[in-house]
């Protein structure tokens, strides 16, 4: 037997039979290096070990980024929060780029999409993926000295899951993690029993859920005052509407903070944000829109870091109201579009092209050989006119005033005049076209038509449930599809790869035929920093800037 077996049979001996099956799947090429990591870290498997198994298989990995100087102060340029800042409640990027510097996650996401450990040292599921233990680690303290403890975690949960609060997350844990769900085993140990087995669940409890941030288990609100947590840095200063300043925790758990002081300055718009980049008061800016890239793209002085994304607009039809209760008419819509132009247009070719289903090109279950839909305008024409609406429509299309958004709608509007559908167009300021976020008070979820944003997930849970399941409460297309909530279910609790891709696969398949929602284009992340800035990682979740440094 080759050495090299030998070292991965001895290592299989203490695996699960879910995480040999990953292993399987890596043996038979099924899948690659990078799906076999991401798969393998969800399990709960360590990065080194996962690591390990690849190279002894020849897939070697990318070699380590070298670490920046220590010292300096690095200066950030983001979005004023919207309001008092609360981990629970919050949901727009000014407050959450803040307390990603003092507060942690049980795990994040790499720009892989794996997970590496933060405050969790390991976890594991359960034979169906029902109950998932998670492993604590020991030795870390909050920022006001208390230990970080399995109360804290349990205590965090339940106020995310509580279905009488105002948590922001609840959009995440409905039907997944109940209050009280969250149990405690010992001082370091706790337990996820979830409402619904769930082969993804550690992505629910990471950075991507952005307001899973571990805060202790006294916690009562008035979070600007401390900013408590156990991260690199601890807060120094904090005016609301103006800025913050954070300084190097000496007391951190890891790594300490390469930045002696972090300095956050707030702006109403992204012009000024971009002006005070180029102007060198700021070194880094939270991603910037697609719409005003080019400001900085030909700056010498500007780097933009490009991230490939799973963010995207979705534009809806309603499937309960006329014209668009017959999907022929949806599909016809699809098909009048110019994806390329969308991509290398309006994207300046810096997005991924969209085949109508959630599943990003960046997603490793994502079953690429399902046919890529295309303009086909006699095929749409046929299917008009086979809807009885040769003679085409006439219909409103509502969607908000953000970044490429009312440039799709135009582009859109254009695309449908070639099969006789005339759209209007309402472009509303975003409190308005969110309206209450609920049916019968929203624009978005109200509209027969509309365009709406959404951000970066590492998984497609959300996207395919909260929008698109038959009680969804952001389903603004009104989709009801029992088929398609039961592939939905079997996604969702898949633990191993190749059921997950089954799942995947029969999804793309039955959206790209009901078409409720388009999904044309996956855009990339652009995150703009001064030529002599280095360390910034890039994930879409966020600015993470405790390894990054600023040369002089």
């Amino acid at each position: 037997m080759p050495k090299h077996f030998r070292t991965i049979d001895a290592a299989r001996k203490t695996l699960s039979a879910i995480e040999n099956s990953a292993i399987d799947e890596l043996l038979a090429g099924k899948i690659d290096r990078r799906e076999f990591l991401r798969h393998g870290s969800v399990l709960g498997m360590s990065l080194p070990f996962l690591g390990g198994i690849a190279s002894a298989v020849g897939l070697g990995g990318p070699q380590a980024r070298a670490e920046g100087k220590a010292g300096g102060t690095v200066r950030a340029g983001v979005a004023t929060p919207g309001g008092a800042i609360d981990p629970v409640t919050f949901y727009d990027s000014g407050s959450y780029q803040l307390v990603f510097q003092t507060a942690e996650f049980l795990c994040v996401t790499q720009p892989d999409l794996t997970l590496k450990p933060v405050l969790a040292e390991s976890w594991s599921p359960n034979a169906d993926g029902s109950v998932w233990t998670f492993k604590l680690r020991k030795g870390v303290k909050f920022h006001n000295g208390e230990d970080f403890k399995a109360d804290d975690v349990v205590a965090t949960f339940d106020r995310l899951a509580d279905p009488t609060g105002t948590s922001n997350a609840l959009s995440v844990f409905k039907g997944l993690l109940s209050k009280g769900g969250t149990r405690k085993v010992d001082d370091h140990t706790v337990e996820f029993h979830l409402d619904a087995p769930n082969g993804s669940f550690p992505y629910s409890v990471s950075i991507d859920n952005y307001n899973a941030v571990i805060l202790p288990a006294s916690y009562k609100g008035d979070y600007e005052k401390t900013f408590e947590g156990t991260g690199p840095f601890r807060l120094e200063s904090y005016t609301p509407k103006v800025g913050a300043t954070f300084v190097r925790n000496p007391d951190y758990w890891g790594e300490k903070a390469l930045p002696d002081r972090l300095e956050f300055k707030f702006y109403a718009d992204v012009q000024p944000r971009i002006l005070a980049l180029q102007a060198g008061e700021v070194d880094v800016l939270d991603a910037i829109p697609l719409d005003v890239s080019q400001v900085v793209l030909g700056n010498p002085d500007i780097t933009v870091l490009r991230v490939a994304s799973t963010a995207h607009r979705q534009l809806h039809m309603r499937c309960d109201m006329a014209p668009f209760t017959d999907k022929r008419v949806r599909q016809a819509l699809a098909l009048c579009i110019d994806r390329s132009k969308l991509v290398d247009g309006l994207c300046r070719g810096m997005a991924a092209t969209g085949n109508d289903s959630p599943f990003a090109p960046a997603f490793p279950v994502t079953d690429k050989s399902v046919p890529q839909r295309t303009q086909d305008i006699a095929k749409a024409r046929q299917l008009m006119e086979a809807a009885g609406l040769a003679g085409g429509f006439d219909i409103t299309l509502t969607t908000l005033r953000y970044s490429d958004i009312p440039g799709y709608a135009q582009l859109f509007q254009n695309f449908a005049k070639e099969i006789g559908a005339r759209i209007s167009l309402n472009i509303e300021d975003q409190d308005k076209y969110y309206g209450k976020a609920v049916f019968g008070q929203s624009d978005w979820l109200d509209s027969p038509l509309g365009i709406t944003d959404y951000a970066h997930r590492s998984v497609p849970n959300v996207f395919l449930k909260s929008p698109l399941v038959s009680d969804g409460p952001w389903n603004a297309a009104h989709f009801k599809n029992p088929t398609y909530d039961g592939l939905i279910t079997s996604y969702l609790k898949a633990l191993d790869f190749d059921a997950q891709r089954k799942a995947a696969s029969d999804i793309q398949k039955l959206l790209l035929d009901e078409t409720p929602v388009i999904f044309s284009y996956f855009p990339d992340l652009l995150v703009p920093v001064r030529k002599n800035v280095s360390g910034l990682p890039p994930i879409a979740a966020g600015l993470l800037l405790d390894r990054v440094s600023v040369a002089s």
